[in-house]
């Protein structure tokens, strides 16, 4: 074994909670992490969320990607503001921190060859919606994983809707898993294999949502 290889088995170290992570994404295709970050961070994620839709720095979000982009309100009605981690405040330090970790330690235990990726905030309006789709392009496949962690206020409850729900095949029949914006959660999917949409929202709904790619 070369030195460096034998360097690298000594640093590595197992993170419990990152392997569950990853065995509840090998046996459902989706994974329901609801203490990935803290209530301290959750609390600066949204604060620093809310201050920039209040210096109006949100756009209306489209669908496809940028080479065949289109607003659709009949499709989707959130308002997006990406993330450039590049020139990040404190809070999106903290959030790019504990992705980056949970990249490299998906790159070394799976072996799944992700090198880029790309969030935004984003902000559902009282009544807007996404409807059901997947989260790839026909000219683009890049997308292996979507992330997004809800930074709705303590509380949500299910008269708010704004639940998303995963689309999967089970023995030749439909299923449905609806999954609540709960505070802090984060959901973790197949990004090329789920259909899935966002139920409307009777509340303002916030997240972080984003996506790691393979280049």
């Amino acid at each position: 074994m070369k030195e460096n290889e034998l360097y690298e088995q000594l640093e590595f170290q197992e993170n419990p909670y990152f392997e569950e992570v990853i065995s509840e994404l090998v046996e459902n295709q989706y994974c329901i992490a609801d203490n990935f970050f803290t209530t301290e961070e959750v609390l600066l994620f949204r604060n620093s969320l809310k201050e920039k839709y209040r210096e109006n720095e949100f756009k209306k979000a489209a669908i496809g990607n940028k080479t065949n982009e289109l607003v659709a309100k009949s499709v989707r009605g959130d308002f997006i503001l990406w993330i450039d981690e590049a020139n990040a405040g404190l809070a999106e330090v903290l959030f790019f921190q504990k992705i980056n970790a949970l990249v490299d330690y998906l790159n070394k235990t799976c072996f799944l060859g992700i090198l880029t990726k790309e969030f935004h905030y984003a902000l559902y309006p009282e009544g807007t919606f996404y409807k059901r789709h997947l989260d790839t392009f026909q000219n683009d496949g890049r997308r292996k994983l979507s992330l997004v962690c809800y930074l709705n206020e303590e509380g949500w409850n299910p008269e708010n809707g704004g639940e998303l729900v995963i689309y999967q095949q089970e023995n030749g029949q439909e299923t449905t898993k609806s999954i609540y914006p709960k505070a802090g959660r984060v959901v973790i999917f197949e990004s090329q294999v789920l259909e899935h949409e966002v139920r409307p929202v009777k509340k303002s709904r916030l997240s972080i949502t984003g996506w790691l790619k393979t280049r």
